[in-house]
């Protein structure tokens, strides 16, 4: 008897929804999926474990990864009886369930919520409930989030305000120089070229990151392509920005800042982790590192407009704020659907769905997404090593969306 409790535990953690998961050989399954260095660990056979292990590694950035610590009362996430009868469609596919998702696309982690409870939970490449998953670009919208926390305290006086008005060490850069409302907007005009091969000005920045930290890396950013506020243009840059202008706010670190009013508010069950640079800022261009479930909290509360469901009386992320931050409708021209690309808006740190029903997303590369639909109160959590980091270039980006459309259409229209 206990035996069979012991195996029914395993495979209810695990939840794998598949035998063998896509090209888990690649991804290191016969090495039990290795953890890698500070220099290798975007590799494509180490990826499992260092995007599960990336607050362990030591040296990245030459900083330590600071600890957002957990609520001691964590918002209950029950689960559903069974899983609902998902099903999705991609051009002459139909039909196709929640397995055929994860045969087809590299995700180590998958979870639905509505209204609360938890209607599907999955792991593949031998991931579980207790491993922390790296956000990637995720990060920014938590980024934003603080920026409006700290605003509604009055740290932050204005979005208007330029960042060296609260990062001394920004003033005289192009940066510095420029609103935090535009910086949000990833709207700087700064000449910047935002590639993932290790050319262009990414690779140049986070090299300066690491040599002298998020506001020294300012320095090699000098030149406008466009009028700042005027076009959207995606520059990780810009985020650390955001990053340092609070932490001179608020006169701490961020993650100290965060994690009564954040982290623990939220409800989160388990730490979390916030790799920062050698002058101790968080590099929050990405870096944030969680479970399945506390992502999946976080996500209610964005989808209950900035509340816990079990403790309404208390607004945790500014309201209008946020409604600032995920409403398409509210943005000026040029961060519309449509406009800021072919087919997303980009409000403060976060993807804007096109359609009059407000939705909005968490993307980071490599397949990270944390999809909300407040008027569903619908929260899809995905994490991913996905072959290439740009979803567009595989066949993630199509079939990401097209699931998302099958859940929401389970439940409504899109």
């Amino acid at each position: 008897m206990q035996r069979a409790i012991l195996v029914g535990f395993a495979l209810g953690l695990f939840a794998t929804a598949a035998s063998a998961a896509p090209d888990e050989d690649k991804l290191g399954k016969a090495q039990h999926y290795p953890v890698g260095t500070a220099g290798t660990w975007l590799n494509e056979e180490l990826r499992v474990g260092s995007f599960t292990h990336h607050g362990e590694i030591p040296g990245i950035y030459h900083g330590i990864a600071h600890v957002l610590a957990p609520s001691t009362h964590p918002l209950p996430l029950p689960k559903a009886p069974a899983e609902p009868p998902y099903r999705w469609s991609i051009g002459a596919a139909h039909d196709l369930t929640v397995d055929d998702y994860l045969a087809r696309q590299r995700i180590m982690g998958l979870l639905i919520v509505k209204d609360g409870v938890v209607q599907l939970e999955r792991y593949q490449y031998e991931r579980t409930q207790a491993d922390r998953f790296n956000s990637q670009s995720m990060a920014k919208s938590i980024t934003a989030l603080a920026i409006g926390i700290a605003l509604g305290e009055g740290r932050i006086r204005s979005l208007d305000d330029r960042a060296e008005d609260y990062a001394p060490r920004l003033k005289g850069t192009l940066y510095g120089g420029t609103k935090l409302r535009d910086l949000l907007h990833m709207a700087s005009g700064a000449k910047y070229l935002q590639t993932y091969d290790f050319t262009g000005d990414t690779r140049r920045f986070n090299l300066e990151v690491g040599r002298v930290g998020v506001e020294g890396a300012a320095q090699i950013v000098t030149e406008r392509a466009a009028p700042a506020g005027t076009l959207f243009h995606y520059a990780s840059a810009e985020s650390t920005m955001l990053g340092a202008a609070l932490h001179g706010a608020v006169g701490t670190t961020l993650s100290a800042y965060l994690t009564p009013r954040l982290w623990q508010a939220i409800g989160a069950e388990t730490s979390a982790l916030w790799r920062a640079d050698r002058t101790d800022l968080e590099v929050t261009l990405g870096n944030f590192n969680a479970t399945l479930r506390d992502y999946a909290r976080l996500g209610v509360v964005l989808a209950y407009d900035g509340v816990r469901p079990d403790a309404p009386e208390r607004q945790i992320i500014p309201r209008e704020y946020l409604l600032d931050a995920t409403d398409w409708h509210r943005q000026p021209e040029a961060f519309r659907p449509g406009k800021a690309s072919r087919f997303w808006g980009y409000g403060y740190q976060f993807w804007l769905f096109p359609g009059e029903q407000r939705r909005f997303a968490m993307l980071g590369v490599y397949g990270q997404s944390i999809f909300v639909d407040p008027g569903l109160r619908l929260v899809m959590v995905q994490t991913g090593v996905n072959a290439t980091p740009e979803a567009g270039q595989t066949s993630l980006d199509r079939e990401r969306t097209a699931f998302w459309r099958g859940i929401v259409e389970h439940y409504g229209k899109w």
